[in-house]
């Protein structure tokens, strides 16, 4: 009984997910669904990316947590429109959150729209929001053993972006064996290297996302 209560529940969150997918589609918007273990430091690498592209695209952010406004706060702070979803303590955006959100943000004025989902290596990678791709962001400061631990999470991202990784020389942490258990997975998923305390990487990353297309 209770894979069937599951399962209704996907099919409904992929049923709305397509619709908020056709309303992207229609404002020619590429959106990403930004994900991560909480304090990998999703908010800090938003920021610096925003900065680093300098205006090139034009970016939103719907900002999701369990509570506070503390990220929205920070995003906002870089002039970009933001929208908050605070959860109550489920541990994922939904498809549902976001479309009740869309109102509040000027999609005809954007090129990407970025969700920073809860924190979570789990439950976000299972639930579709209508993104175009799913970016996730693992801090070496986690240890190496996360990709095989948290397969689905590897699997169904298009990008992980490694950080933190000016700290690498103080931990014991095999940061080949997260490439390799990663590409394992996920034989197309693209990394990236990057420091959101020291900005290193943070151009690449930002060059790579300015490139993209709409599927």
């Amino acid at each position: 009984m209770k894979v069937k209560v599951v399962t209704r529940i996907l099919e409904a969150n992929d049923r709305i997910a397509e619709e908020n997918r056709k309303r992207f589609r229609e404002h020619n918007v590429l959106v990403i669904n930004l994900m991560s273990a909480p304090g990998a430091g999703k908010t800090t690498l938003l920021e610096k990316t925003i900065r680093a592209l300098d205006g090139a695209l034009k970016i939103g952010v719907i900002e999701g947590d369990i509570a506070g406004t503390d990220d929205a706060e920070r995003i906002s702070g870089t002039g970009v429109p933001v929208v908050q979803i605070n959860t109550g303590g489920a541990c994922h955006l939904d498809a549902n959150m976001i479309s009740e959100v869309l109102p509040d943000v000027p999609l005809g004025e954007l090129d990407v729209l970025i969700i920073e989902n809860v924190g979570n290596l789990v439950c976000p990678a299972e639930f579709k929001v209508g993104e175009d791709m799913k970016v996730m962001l693992l801090s070496v400061t986690e240890g190496h053993d996360k990709p095989l631990k948290y397969p689905l999470m590897f699997r169904e991202s298009s990008v992980m972006i490694l950080n933190k990784i000016d700290l690498l020389d103080r931990l014991d942490v095999d940061i080949d064996k997260i490439r390799k258990d990663a590409l394992s997975l996920n034989p197309s998923i693209k990394i990236f290297e990057v420091s959101g305390k020291t900005g290193e990487g943070i151009s690449a990353w930002a060059e790579w996302l300015r490139g993209q297309k709409l599927p």
